[in-house]
């Protein structure tokens, strides 16, 4: 992958930043927060947009506006698997891969007990987000560059969700870091097996999971197909169960 590909250009709207600078910011935030995606003209948010050009808005409202917006919602979240969504979240709003699976459990909670909207405004209301970005600067891909207080497996992560230039997030429906993530490794997994070879499995050890009340073993463990991962660690964090661990069974 180029490294170009996560060399995005700062884009900040001035004061005095002229119309056709108002225009690239407009598309810039289009571009980023929509993954990458073609809009047609019916999609593009008219309101907003002369709000943002009159000033009447900051381009971290406009953000907003985009991500709250009903085309978001249908690409990212109505069609997506729940991880992808949080994912994608974290790609197009912080510009950056999820740091660990706490961070994923606590925005699949926002949104299970908040809301879909509450869930935008954790990122976008967030310290991270305005001392990254302010209120007049385009979210951007910050992953090429190591933050204060990131984790190494974090920075390489980014590279499993932007996967170059031509790159849409709308084409991809299933989580790109659940293993990962889950397991704390920079390992990826292929959710689709090769023809003619035989798909990878892996064992979840999970404690504390209320799966099999009123038995309330206290350890549970699942063997999984890795196209089965995602629902399967989702049913674990429904029912309030605790990852121990995922490894690959040989």
């Amino acid at each position: 992958m180029s490294s170009l590909v996560l060399n995005s250009p700062k884009v900040e709207l001035w004061q005095n930043s002229s119309t056709e600078e108002i225009e690239a910011t407009i598309r810039a935030v289009y571009k980023h927060v929509m993954g990458n995606a073609h809009l047609m003209e019916s999609e593009r948010l008219i309101s907003a947009e002369s709000q943002l050009r009159d000033r009447k808005i900051s381009v971290k409202d406009f953000v907003r506006a985009v991500a709250k917006s009903d085309i978001y919602r249908a690409r990212f979240f109505e069609s997506a698997a729940p991880y992808r969504f949080i994912e994608l979240n974290f790609k197009h709003l912080l510009g950056r891969a999820p740091n660990d699976q706490t961070e994923i459990s606590e925005h699949i909670q926002c949104c299970i007990n908040n809301g879909y909207e509450a869930e935008i405004d954790s990122y976008i209301d967030s310290a991270e987000y305005q001392n990254a970005f302010g209120d007049n600067i385009v979210p951007y891909y910050r992953g090429n560059t190591s933050q204060v207080g990131q984790k190494q497996v974090a920075y390489n992560r980014i590279f499993g969700i932007v996967r170059g230039a031509a790159e849409t997030s709308s084409a991809v429906k299933d989580s790109q870091l659940v293993y990962s993530v889950a397991s704390n490794s920079t390992s990826k997994i292929r959710a689709t097996a090769n023809s003619g070879s035989t798909e990878k499995r892996f064992k979840i050890v999970v404690t504390g999971s209320k799966f099999d009340a009123p038995r309330r073993i206290s350890t549970n463990e699942y063997i999984v197909s890795a196209t089965k991962m995602t629902p399967q660690i989702q049913r674990i964090h429904r029912a309030g169960g605790k990852i121990v661990s995922i490894t690959e069974i040989v």
